[in-house]
């Protein structure tokens, strides 16, 4: 990482020439491909040194290392790559041949793009995440050409933030994307729409399995696409036990919100799946009760089920002001599955009181171990 505090281009501030010069009205938003089913991110906001380890069954090979000072780049840091490979690809659509690997811009037009506040705090924010995805490294087979050779690379070569020294405010940015990542992003059926709506989910779990309902069932038709509760697991490359996995999974299918796909839980022995299908012409349905297939007595017992609560936009800012660190709607899933253990006791007349009660305890307990 490069922080330019005193460049003679602010002395001269004609000198810094913009690729991406301006915000573009209603960018179509473009995700690169490759990245959207293989664990690439961390799913939560608090920091994580773990490092992601994942072999599929076919040999795919993905290592994500974290740096100490900074930890692993997130699922909301990835964002910024969304909104890289979205303006080059603006580029291409354009008739620019030499599409730029490196990408000038100001952060105001860049958080306007993935659908964040522009106050101070979330420029602070922005350098926060351009300095986990430089610092974040993966290892990976894919695009390698053979299964027992791998790539190394961080998601972003360099960034700059072009500082005026009299003001100390910023005039501009710009990032340096890796090869790996740009030549994802020029190939050839490298890239997939996506929904605005993406930028507004806020769970980390929640932003992971749209992007892979995204890559698995978005041309999948009628049918949709289904995928075993293990195999995601794996995907997905949660910290927690999968059985922890499992109840966050049923929470998300109780809330059916997610934009463009709607969740259906598959039981027929053995583990459950989840069948993810566009919602094009899709029947309305009571969404106070999970979306089931075949025999919903094979997990009945082990994972109780009740009816989903939606956390009120009021609390949501209260916890967010109260625990700015932590993913709200993680915190919910962990409420939702201690209720479920024991329903008939634990089932709160006042949930949202109860939510706050449960993740302040459940907070402390965490940052004290």
């Amino acid at each position: 990482m490069s922080v330019a505090t005193e460049q003679t281009e602010y002395q001269q501030p004609e000198q810094f020439d913009f690729f991406v010069a301006s915000l573009v009205p209603d960018l179509p938003l473009k995700d690169q491909r490759e990245s959207m089913e293989r664990p690439f991110f961390s799913l939560a906001k608090r920091k994580r040194l773990k490092p992601i380890d994942y072999t599929s069954p076919a040999g795919v090979y993905v290592r994500v290392t974290a740096d100490a000072e900074y930890g692993m780049a997130t699922i909301w840091d990835a964002d910024v790559l969304i909104w890289a490979a979205s303006q080059i690809q603006h580029l291409k659509r354009q008739g620019i041949n030499d599409l730029p690997r490196t990408l000038k811009f100001q952060a105001y037009d860049l958080l306007k793009v993935i659908g964040r506040p522009t106050g101070g705090r979330n420029y602070h924010l922005l350098r926060e995440a351009l300095g986990r995805l430089q610092a974040t490294t993966i290892a990976t087979n894919i695009r390698s050409g053979r299964r027992n050779r791998h790539r190394q690379f961080s998601w972003i070569d360099s960034w700059d933030d072009f500082v005026d020294p009299r003001t100390r405010k910023s005039k501009g940015m710009s990032i340096t994307l890796s090869d790996w990542f740009y030549e994802g992003v020029v190939m050839k059926g490298g890239l997939l729409s996506i929904d605005p709506a993406y930028f507004r989910i806020t769970g980390g779990r929640e932003r992971w399995l749209y992007r892979v309902a995204r890559k698995h069932a978005g041309g999948a038709g009628e049918e949709g696409f289904a995928i075993s509760f293990p195999v995601l697991y794996e995907k997905s490359g949660s910290e927690g036990s999968y059985r922890r996995f499992k109840y966050e999974m049923l929470a998300l299918v109780q809330r059916d919100a997610m934009p463009g796909y709607e969740l259906v839980l598959e039981i027929a022995g053995g583990e459950p799946s989840l069948l993810m299908t566009r919602r094009d012409g899709a029947i309305p349905r009571d969404s106070r009760a999970p979306p089931t297939r075949g025999r919903t007595q094979a997990v009945a017992g082990e994972l109780p089920l009740f009816p989903a609560t939606r956390l009120d936009g009021d609390m949501i800012d209260r916890f967010r002001s109260l625990y700015p660190a932590w993913d709200v709607h993680g915190i919910q899933a962990e409420f939702d599955a201690w209720i479920a253990k024991a329903p008939a006791k634990r089932r709160p007349q006042d949930y949202q009181k109860a939510f706050l009660g449960f993740a302040k305890t459940f907070i402390e307990r965490r940052s004290r171990s």
